[in-house]
């Protein structure tokens, strides 16, 4: 999939499945009652309709985003978002495990939810770490240079600026 025609757009954008942030979401649109939400397993709010008629135990997906043991985003030597593979069983790959939420700390909720596969970046993309976004997608023809911030945040950020009476 080519480069979208925005400099900076969020990492959902290379999402290859569709992500359900909720049970009710998840109900709607798919129209089908999501499984009991598992405490033992980590959160999963996606998943691959195509792993369970694999004849393969596992499926293995060649990108998602390193996390660390408390699931924040990985930067890898390059100081960019880190990828990694994923080895899932089949069975998992087919199902989502999505938490009730009904409390704060509702069990099972405490561990990083399993990170969705993404799809390859295009020649014209790379992922960088935005400081109020999180890891982003950036267009390097739109911007060229890597930085992060897009003339909208400088234009923001110096409204912002004025509206508080900083100095800059």
């Amino acid at each position: 999939m080519p480069a979208l025609p925005f400099p900076k757009y969020g990492i959902r954008e290379l999402y290859l499945f569709p992500y359900y942030d909720t049970r009710e979401r998840y109900q709607a649109e798919t129209g089908m009652e999501p499984p009991p939400f598992n405490p033992e397993k980590p959160p999963k709010y996606w998943f691959d309709p195509e792993a369970a008629h694999s004849e393969k135990r596992s499926i293995l997906y060649e990108r998602v985003l390193a996390l660390s043991e408390d699931g924040h985003v990985l930067k890898g030597s390059d100081g960019r978002p880190m990828i990694e593979p994923l080895l899932l069983k089949k069975d998992e790959a087919a199902t989502v495990n999505i938490p009730l939420k009904l409390v704060a700390n509702e069990p099972g909720t405490n561990q990083p939810a399993i990170p969705v596969p993404l799809r390859a970046l295009d020649p014209d993309e790379e992922l960088a770490f935005d400081p109020f976004a999180g890891p982003v997608v950036i267009n390097k023809k739109l911007m060229p240079d890597g930085v992060v911030f897009s003339k909208f945040d400088r234009d923001l950020l110096l409204a912002i600026a004025r509206k508080l009476n900083v100095n800059f």
